[in-house]
């Protein structure tokens, strides 16, 4: 018995990054895969990345922080109080406004954690943490104490072998303090990493894990290079909100979602706050 398993997440709205990433993964004979969270936004593909998935067919999907922020913001929950609100906001209005029927309904009844046994290694993942999808407390730096908490189980549940996370863009093998191994596959759309030696590596990140009988015979880290600068133009030719910052992301590799005073600018000039708190007002009619 031996399996193929890519696992991938963060694809953040990038669909040139997803396409070379399933198509490398074919090059490589997976068998399955697995998607950990974060799907849509800022980038501006939608309904190319659904049908995409689609043909993928994970068998494990779980809801990150940016799919939540999809699903509240396209009910209208967010507010506007902050720069960085109306951003969440406005691009959850830009989803709304394109996906095809079904889509946010589906990303919103994604689990936060889902476990898996593959030969004889149950696997747990999760986007962050196993009820909490933000936050740092899984930043790679961290103290691995913090990453024990992946590991834990309603009573009466096996134990865990292996846990698998995503949320912070760094491709990353380490243990929790019981030696029991932790993985994060990057992120398709949006790696990055402050070392700027290492930030220079924009491809898209997955995981490939190939399983037997004895456990991991592979643990392999993909790095794919794809079109930054067709991504860039494609995305020209939408109506996307913040699409200036979204194509200079392109160039940078750096993201923008918590500079408030570049958002704020953004937000000034385009009236993003009122275009929101309008779509808002719509859907109480």
């Amino acid at each position: 018995m031996k399996k193929k398993i890519a696992v991938f997440s963060d694809v953040h709205g990038n669909l040139s990054a997803l396409q070379t990433m399933y198509q490398d993964s074919l090059d490589q004979g997976v068998d399955e895969y697995w998607f950990i969270g974060d799907l849509l936004m800022p980038g501006p593909s939608i309904n190319g990345i659904w049908q995409l998935m689609r043909e993928m067919a994970p068998t494990v999907k779980v809801r990150g922080n940016w799919d939540d922020l999809v699903v509240v913001g396209s009910r209208g929950i967010i507010d506007t109080k902050k720069p960085s609100h109306v951003y969440f906001g406005r691009l959850a209005q830009y989803v709304t406004e394109h996906a095809q029927p079904g889509i946010i309904d589906e990303l919103a009844s994604w689990p936060l954690r889902v476990t898996r046994q593959v030969g004889g290694l149950n696997f747990g993942i999760s986007h962050n943490l196993p009820d909490l999808n933000m936050g740092q407390d899984l930043f790679p730096t961290n103290d691995s104490a913090n990453f024990d908490r992946l590991f834990e189980q309603k009573a009466g549940a096996p134990s865990l072998d292996v846990a698998i996370y995503a949320h912070v863009h760094h491709d990353l093998l380490r243990y929790g303090t019981d030696e029991r191994l932790v993985l994060n596959p990057g992120a398709v759309g949006e790696p990055f990493n402050h070392w700027p030696g290492l930030h220079k590596d924009l491809r898209a990140h997955y995981l490939i894990l190939e399983v037997d009988e004895l456990g991991l015979a592979a643990t392999t880290f993909r790095h794919v290079a794809y079109d930054r600068a067709h991504e860039k133009e494609q995305a020209g030719l939408t109506d996307l909100p913040y699409l200036a910052l979204y194509q200079k992301m392109m160039d940078t590799g750096n993201a923008y979602t918590h500079d408030d005073a570049l958002l704020n600018a953004q937000n000034q000039r385009y009236g993003y706050a009122d275009q929101y708190r309008r779509f808002k007002k719509k859907l109480k009619k």
